[in-house]
């Protein structure tokens, strides 16, 4: 099965007709993560060395805490693992509403940065992925450029147009190690020590029947638009300019793909991804993030918990945290273009 795509660079003027007005249905700030989000308190599927707590501990512990204007979801940096506990402990939060075709935009101040580090800003239906696909609106580990995606179950051909890089072009999880259709961000202020010096900014998603598009603005972009950092009633996706990414619906039936899906902000170590020994060693980390285990009988890589840097180590992960402003998200497509 195979979900492939096809990658072009276009200019604004292209896309300008793509667009449309939406007005705002919910809208996530400080306590209201607390009310309207769930907070999974499960085995993390990606594998990675973290044990994801409810929102009792991690208020508790300080994992968590909320402001008129801040939401903190942050990875314990105080204990010293041994091999046999279940991992360190983290934060992995879904809002209560799953969203069909919508607008989400996010004001993010600062996100998680380190090594061992994969946080993720991301869509799917929680309860039956891969079969109501999925969109990474912002994912990366370590000290990697951001990248955005889609993943499916099922095979499709769909072009793509986009202002950032292709990274892999088969979007069905079953292959190329789960790694979907990934465009990778072209502005490194869109991630890690970048992000987080300029004060963060925001990302938006738009998916309709048509198409499904991502934009990032620093908090210091000059460009970015009033009705994005105001979070404002109704938003105008005409006047974005050029996403980072861009998957139309030319030639595949964008609504049997995603079904309604729930919003998602994670914090997972070393992992399926950014514990590979690769991927770990090209950030220039020290030790090891997972120890790999060959079983002769498949020759099957294993990723297994035993993660010195993750386990020793837990004043690297001092900056390992989200500092969320707010979610807003549009439900309703008063025009389009």
């Amino acid at each position: 099965m195979q979900f492939t795509l096809s990658v072009f660079v276009i200019s604004a003027l292209a896309l300008e007709t793509l667009g449309g007005t939406w007005t705002i249905g919910d809208t996530y700030v400080g306590q209201d993560f607390l009310n309207s989000w769930s907070f999974e308190a499960e085995a993390d599927p990606t594998g990675g060395r973290v044990t994801y707590v409810d929102q009792t501990t991690a208020l508790n512990d300080n994992l968590t805490y909320v402001s008129s204007d801040t939401l903190i979801m942050r990875v314990d940096d105080t204990t010293v693992l041994s091999s046999s506990d279940g991992g360190r402990n983290s934060v992995r939060i879904k809002s209560n509403t799953a969203y069909d075709y919508h607008v989400v935009v996010i004001d993010v101040r600062h996100m998680p940065e380190g090594c061992a580090t994969w946080p993720a800003f991301w869509e799917t239906n929680d309860g039956n992925w891969p079969a109501g696909g999925e969109v990474d609106i912002d994912r990366r580990c370590q000290f990697r450029l951001s990248e955005l995606g889609i993943f499916a179950r099922r095979q499709h051909l769909l072009d793509a147009l986009v202002s950032g890089r292709e990274r892999s072009n088969d979007c069905d999880v079953n292959t190329d190690g789960n790694s979907g259709c990934g465009v990778q961000n072209p502005t490194t202020n869109s991630f890690g020590p970048d992000f987080n010096s300029a004060g963060g900014g925001w990302y938006t998603m738009e998916r309709t029947s048509s198409e499904v598009k991502v934009w990032f603005w620093s908090r210091t972009d000059g460009s970015v638009p009033s009705d994005v950092s105001s979070g404002a009633s109704t938003v105008n996706t005409d006047n974005w300019g050029t996403p980072a990414a861009y998957f139309p619906n030319t030639s595949c039936d964008l609504s049997s793909v995603f079904s309604s899906n729930n919003i998602i902000f994670d914090i997972t170590l070393c992992g399926d991804w950014a514990g590979q020994s690769s991927v770990y060693s090209s950030a220039g980390c020290s030790g090891t993030c997972v120890g790999e285990v060959i079983l002769p009988s498949s020759c099957k890589l294993l990723l297994m918990p035993a993660a010195d840097y993750v386990n020793a180590n837990p004043g690297g992960f001092s900056n390992a945290y989200w500092d969320v402003a707010s979610v807003h998200v549009y439900t309703t497509e008063t025009s389009s273009s």
